[in-house]
């Protein structure tokens, strides 16, 4: 039988793999590499170890690491199923797991063996950070439960407002268009539909057609991601200031935004220098990764949080409805 401790790192391993499938997606499609292996899957150009040509061993390193975050995924949902069945959150996260990163296994074959729309493709890369959020969510929601046993962490846990719980909700829900926009931008090779920062082709408003209107409307909802963010970053720190955990996600989700956005221009700076510019894309999309990954555990403290405290999990005190905004 696992204890807290082994599912503990068990949630952390599967965390490692999926961000490590996640950024491999992320090199594939910055190197355009997804046609190293040929139309062929599983194999490799008709090989079980691929010749070693650059693309082709990006591919198949991608394949491989895809193929444990779909074995440490399973692991996750059987050891969780068995032991923890009673704690629904962290059930329901590495079902998540699981899924999605079948799902992002599945249409990254089909890709492979044949043409998708860049609307499909920009789903994929969905699907995976899907997969990803769920698995911080997982490693971070039961590193929390093995952590209670001690005193200090079984604290009175105040409440938040139904009101903030729908902005974060509503807040995670536009990253995630933000998210499908950005990579609809890579997967249409219209990086380079708006020129020079922050002006689109010397304009406030360009001509919005084609790969121009595309990269724009980008911009425009990044911008608006970030106001969206800082908004809802200034009510988790200035009205929970008795919840240490809500303040500190809220710091971090506006300035992972606010690198995200400013790394921005440092894209159109290295557009044509591709030794620099993998570097900045890749730095660009972690970031956003990242950025979705707490927006994601904050959806969920703030759900468990403004629920009744009869309804809490049974390894966190809590205390009779405090509203706040």
């Amino acid at each position: 039988m696992l204890n807290n401790k082994q599912l503990k790192w068990l949630s952390y391993i599967t965390c490692l793999v999926m961000f490590l499938a996640t950024f491999g997606g992320m090199v594939v499609t910055k190197t355009d590499s997804g046609m190293g292996c040929g139309q062929e899957w599983p194999l490799c150009n008709g090989k079980f170890v691929p010749a070693y040509t650059v693309s082709s061993m990006i591919e198949y390193s991608h394949r491989a690491v895809s193929g444990m975050a779909g074995l440490s995924a399973l692991a996750s949902l059987i050891a969780f199923w068995a032991y923890k069945r009673d704690r629904r959150d962290l059930v329901t996260y590495s079902v998540l797991t699981s899924i999605f990163v079948v799902l992002q296994a599945i249409m990254g074959a089909m890709a492979v063996m044949a043409p998708q729309s860049a609307a499909v493709m920009a789903l994929h890369f969905g699907f995976s950070l899907i997969a990803f959020a769920s698995s911080v969510m997982l490693a971070l929601g039961m590193r929390r439960l093995e952590r209670a046993r001690e005193p200090k962490d079984l604290e009175q846990l105040p409440r938040v407002g139904k009101g903030f719980r729908n902005l974060v909700w509503g807040t995670t829900l536009y990253s995630y268009i933000v998210v499908y926009i950005g990579a609809f931008v890579s997967h249409t090779d219209s990086r380079e539909g708006c020129s020079g920062w922050p002006l689109c082709n010397g304009e406030v408003i360009p001509e919005l057609t084609g790969g121009v209107g595309i990269a724009f409307m980008h911009r425009v909802a990044a911008a608006l991601l970030l106001l969206v963010v800082a908004i809802m970053a200034h009510f988790a720190f200035w009205r929970h200031r008795e919840n240490r955990e809500v303040q500190m996600l809220g710091v971090s989700a506006v300035l992972l935004c606010l690198m995200q956005v400013l790394s921005g221009p440092l894209l159109m700076a290295t557009l044509h220098n591709d030794e620099i510019y993998i570097f900045a894309a890749l730095g660009h999309t972690l970031l956003i990764s990242a950025l979705f990954g707490v927006l994601s555990y904050l959806s969920v403290r703030v759900w468990q949080l403004s629920r009744p405290f009869k309804a809490m999990p049974h390894d966190e005190r809590a205390v009779p409805y405090r509203k706040s905004v």
